[in-house]
């Protein structure tokens, strides 16, 4: 006799879920590309992030809680703004502190955007780098081009500098 499996909803009506964390007390973080980063548990709350430009792939999209998130209550995320007549894309880090983010920290900026192609996943590594991928932004050859963050996979520090041992020492 097979053992019957419920399926219970958490959350209804997000727009557009991109990436989840837990917190240490097993509520859910959510970003929703629109731009607003959702709590999910026993408080349900919106956080808006300001300057979000959600347009086409791009918006509020990778997010990782630093690894040492107990001590320093760090919270990354991958967004894309508006430059202009185009996009950019950034890495920000906030301190997830009395059910408030503060302190925000631009960690890493003016990297290609565009309406598709932002990538958006970041993660930390088990020594505590920060990897992100880089969508293209809709331009291939960039991806080959050592000048450009376009389409590729970066790795920096929780500040965002540089490690010296990156392979192209950039």
């Amino acid at each position: 006799m097979q053992e019957k499996k419920s399926v219970e909803v958490i959350a209804e009506n997000l727009q557009i879920p991109w990436a989840i964390a837990f917190l240490p007390d097993d509520d859910l973080l959510v970003t929703q590309r629109p731009g607003t980063l959702q709590r999910i548990g026993k408080d349900k709350k919106a956080y808006p992030i300001e300057g979000v430009a959600h347009q086409g792939e791009g918006g509020l999209l990778g997010m990782a809680l630093h690894p040492r998130f107990n001590e320093n209550h760090w919270i990354y995320m991958y967004l894309t703004t508006a430059n202009g007549n185009g996009f950019k894309n950034r890495i920000e880090r906030y301190r997830f502190e009395n059910d408030r983010l503060v302190d925000k920290k631009i960690i890493l900026e003016n990297i290609p955007g565009a309406a598709y192609h932002d990538g958006g996943r970041i993660a930390f590594s088990p020594d505590e780098y920060l990897f992100i991928t880089i969508g293209d932004s809709g331009k291939s050859s960039l991806a080959q081009d050592v000048r450009s963050l376009a389409g590729k996979i970066l790795r920096i520090r929780d500040d965002g500098s540089l490690p010296s041992d990156n392979p192209f020492g950039n």
